[in-house]
């Protein structure tokens, strides 16, 4: 069974390898920011990381689902996303995303939740947004 970290670092890595540390940092963020709102994604990490559709990486039908769930810490992007997850836990990783819950891949189309009145900012090629129970995107 794998431990909460774990499972933070292979969604990271899943989600963001591509986009490098920063990338990999903001989806952390949003997995942070749901877990310290929760709600219908989640109550904890394990329960926001594998919501179902909430990160594409966890669907069964995802390609990246078998590379998540067999790499290992030979991998150097992964050792970077487990140090990345480790500072998450600690209370520790700064929030490059003001507060995003939700982001979306800006090469792919726009999801109906993308409201202007919700963007944060765009890191690499993922788009942030907080969207959640806040409603007015505060």
């Amino acid at each position: 069974m794998m431990s909460a970290q774990q499972i933070a670092a292979r969604t990271a890595w899943g989600e963001a390898r591509g986009e490098g540390v920063s990338g990999m940092q903001a989806v952390l963020n949003v997995i942070q920011n749901r877990v310290m709102h929760p709600g219908w994604w989640g109550r904890d990490i394990v329960s926001v990381c594998q919501a179902n559709q909430q990160f594409s990486c966890w669907n069964r039908q995802d390609p990246n689902r078998a590379k998540l769930l067999s790499v290992t810490d030979k991998d150097p992007q992964f050792c970077v996303a487990l140090h990345l997850a480790e500072k998450m836990n600690g209370s520790a990783l700064p929030d490059l995303t003001g507060g995003a819950d939700h982001y979306f891949d800006c090469r792919g189309g726009r999801p109906f939740w993308a409201q202007k009145k919700f963007y944060r900012k765009t890191i690499g090629h993922h788009a942030f947004y907080r969207v959640g129970l806040h409603g007015d995107g505060q």
